[in-house]
């Protein structure tokens, strides 16, 4: 039967994953140093291990000589020829050292630094191991749980999976297989700290999934989540011939809802990368129907993205979710509009021509008076200057109030009219009085009874004498004489 020390050495190399070499050496030079610290040195010191390691041994090289002068080094002719019959002066003799020489005190250092060492080649060796997987997915089964953070046995060492990388979809119980990502790895201890939350998770899964991931076929741009409700993966090829996105997906989808059982079904959008950032921006927003991207400020990558009315909702997510994914997916900040709320916007005219061609306008909506096609830029200075850039403020000026503006002539007051009138479709509101096929609703003119005050219908009390004012109105007949 083995020894307890060939077991222990078997379980240290098949158990532990130590090489045999390595748990040899250790042994070895642990029993080196308990020799050297009986004798004083270890120069003369050999170990030996048995077959299959059952026991081990210490032998002492000494020379025979005549006379002895260091019982360490050298041993006399009586005393060699009583182990060996025909030993002769200057040979060389390896004598087992009895283990009863070395007192208690050396036998504890021995043990001890041989655990110390093993303990420290163990650590080592198994974070040298994992930490050649970092990034890599790994399965173990529940152990324990404290505080929300679940141990997982991982086979040769324990897994630490807290509970911030745990998915809030996800619950497990004891024995529970559990498949995660080696996230992080310290060498204290060695702690391997596993992850479900991390995009390189998904990233993984779908290697696994996808042949055409996982050669290179189709490459993942980037991966965005929120774990336990929504990723959005963007994928691209460098073949024409591959859609990337139908890669992912599969037939009939069967790929992907592998991907989404894994996750506990999170939600996971599969869309194509552009370099264009309008068009990877519109891709971004999926699940909605975006009708076009508008780039605000390119150098701070701020963008407005216009949606139907019905998409509103969509595009944003609950709780702003898909907005906020598509953001930290394109590295843009992205606005969500709807139409009529892009016309609201207060936009500079560059803006408001791009707004134009957004909704397939023929015209582009002319506000201010340099904008005006063959405007006299006199003119528009000399108005400028006091202040009426836009055209609306242009016709509300009357024409004592334009004439006495200087450096405006009469001939370009005229001059900017005629352009307007050419190239602006101008219609005037009236709050209280719809306004019929384009004529203006005139204000009827009474006068007061009392003071002949001129009145309007809308006035309860003469401006001039005060007097009460109430009008009546008769019905016509059908050949419009008053009844």
């Amino acid at each position: 039967m083995a020894s307890d020390m060939a077991e222990a050495i078997r379980q240290l190399i098949f158990e532990k994953g130590i090489s045999e070499d390595l748990v040899l050496k250790t042994i070895e030079d642990a029993l080196l140093a308990a020799y050297k610290k009986r004798y004083g040195t270890a120069e003369n010191a050999i170990v030996r291990f048995t077959e299959n390691y059952e026991n081990v041994e210490i032998l002492a090289k000494r020379i025979i000589v005549e006379d002895v002068e260091d019982p360490v080094l050298e041993i006399s002719i009586e005393e060699a020829r009583e182990l060996v019959d025909d030993a002769e002066p200057g040979d060389l003799l390896e004598i087992p050292i009895d283990p009863k020489e070395f007192d208690l005190q050396e036998v504890m250092l021995a043990k001890q630094t041989t655990r110390q060492s093993l303990r420290e080649i163990s650590r080592d060796t198994l974070y040298a191991e994992f930490h050649a997987k970092l990034g890599e997915i790994i399965i173990g089964y529940y152990q324990r749980e404290k505080n929300g953070n679940i141990f997982v046995d991982l086979g040769k060492i324990e897994g630490f999976f807290p509970k911030k990388f745990q998915s809030p979809r996800e619950s497990y119980q004891p024995g529970e297989r559990i498949k995660a990502l080696i996230a992080e790895v310290s060498k204290n201890g060695p702690q391997i700290v596993l992850s479900r939350t991390h995009p390189e998770f998904v990233q993984k899964i779908l290697e696994l999934e996808v042949p055409e991931v996982y050669d290179k076929t189709v490459e993942v741009f980037k991966i965005v989540r929120e774990p336990g409700y929504r990723t959005k993966i963007s994928v691209y090829s460098r073949k024409d011939d591959v859609d990337p996105v139908g890669a992912c997906v599969g037939l009939k989808g069967i790929r992907i809802q592998n991907i989404i059982r894994e996750l506990e079904g999170e939600k996971i959008d599969v869309l194509k990368y552009e370099a264009d950032p309008r068009r990877f921006i519109k891709n971004a927003l999926s699940p909605a129907d975006v009708r076009e991207v508008y780039i605000l400020d390119e150098a701070r990558h701020t963008a407005l993205a216009v949606v139907d009315e019905s998409q509103l909702s969509v595009a944003i997510g609950k709780q702003g979710l898909n907005v906020r994914l598509a953001n930290r997916l394109c590295d843009w900040n992205i606005d969500v509009k709807t139409e009529d709320q892009f016309r609201e916007l207060d936009l500079s005219s560059e803006a408001r021509r791009a707004a134009s061609s957004l909704f397939g306008d023929d015209e582009e909506e002319i506000l201010r008076l340099d904008e005006l096609p063959g405007a006299d830029e006199g003119a528009t200075a000399a108005l400028a200057s006091s202040g009426i850039e836009m055209i609306e403020d242009f016709l509300s000026r009357s024409d004592e109030e334009l004439a006495a503006i200087e450096g405006l002539s009469a001939e370009g007051v005229d001059g900017l009219r005629r352009i307007i009138e050419e190239n602006v479709e101008v219609i005037e509101e009236n709050a209280e009085d719809d306004i019929y096929e384009g004529e203006e609703a005139e204000a009827e003119i009474y006068e007061c009874p009392e003071c002949h005050f001129e009145v309007t219908p809308d006035m309860t009390n003469c401006p001039q004498c005060g007097v009460a004012l109430s009008f009546e109105y008769e019905d016509e007949d059908a050949d419009g004489q008053e009844s």
